[in-house]
């Protein structure tokens, strides 16, 4: 596949993106690639593994991974994504960025779903999703990135808050800002503050400033309009913070004996978090009120 890629890139050198967009419609044409797709993203996920993984490594290999300037990736992840609807992109996405087993290399389709997951399960979708709002690519605005974003995180079923959490933070602050400023704006704020809950446990557990995570829900707070709704906004976090924690404790008496121990140790990083993030509050608050 890497002599494939040097011929593409010696190709395609100082071409224009017109005659770079042939040049993929060859490829699709050759490698039969379209009807590869369709096919992944239309099974059930892992009812195609050997073509899932034959795709992926076909595409990170010949078409993502080895351009010199961010600015090329994007152009070729966009002619992979942009022909098909934002449900279809997101599995897309999940196949060629996401999670793979270390044996065989299969896509792992339930890593989100099972429990808590780890940056390097994320890191690479968390760059795929900045290389598309980072480099000022025409064909994607902000809107379309966030709508990526949230689709992605029910590939294939709804993620585990946390792991939704992690993903945001990985892919930096004007993506995680302007996903959650999204959801104020359309009156989400239970929804939102659930997930400021989760940007906490993973600054805890992932020792992150927790300062930032306090940050963020307070740059939140001035997307709401009115007094009032920031009111509840922040009623919202502090109602989530006793639920989640009456809910990770529920669980942990509930669970067998290992399910038991992993459940009491998430519990625990989230009542620090509890802790760590009112106390950041709270230094906040001292230093507004020194300084005035």
């Amino acid at each position: 596949m890497f002599p494939l890629f040097s011929y593409l890139q010696n190709l395609t050198a100082g071409w224009d993106e017109l005659e770079c967009h042939r040049v993929y419609n060859f490829l699709c044409e050759m490698t039969d690639l379209s009807r590869k797709m369709q096919t992944i993203v239309f099974s059930k996920p892992g009812s195609a593994q050997k073509l899932e993984l034959r795709t992926r490594l076909f595409c990170r290999n010949v078409l993502l991974d080895h351009w010199r300037h961010r600015s090329d990736s994007a152009f070729w992840l966009t002619r992979i994504l942009k022909p098909w609807p934002i449900v279809n992109q997101a599995r897309l996405l999940y196949i060629i960025f996401g999670p793979t087993s270390p044996h065989d290399g299969q896509v792992i389709w339930q890593e989100m779903i099972d429990g808590p997951t780890d940056e390097s399960s994320l890191r690479g979708l968390a760059d795929a999703v900045r290389l598309l709002y980072d480099t000022g690519t025409k064909e994607w605005t902000a809107d379309d990135v966030i709508s990526l974003v949230d689709e992605l995180s029910v590939v294939p079923r709804e993620w585990l808050l946390e792991n939704n959490a992690r993903l945001l933070i990985l892919s930096g602050n004007n993506i995680c800002f302007t996903f959650m400023a999204s959801k104020a704006v359309n009156g989400r704020a239970a929804e939102l503050a659930r997930m400021i809950v989760f940007l906490a446990l993973v600054c805890e557990k992932d020792l992150y400033c927790m300062d930032w995570a306090v940050k963020m829900m307070l740059k939140i707070c001035k997307v709401f309009s009115t007094l009032v709704e920031r009111s509840n906004f922040l009623q919202n976090v502090a109602d989530a913070f006793a639920y989640v924690i009456m809910e990770m404790l529920q669980s942990a008496m509930s669970g067998d004996h290992d399910e038991e121990e992993r459940n009491f140790l998430n519990l625990f990083h989230m009542v620090h978090a509890q802790a760590n993030f009112h106390k950041e509050v709270l230094y906040l608050t001292m230093n507004n009120t020194l300084s005035t």
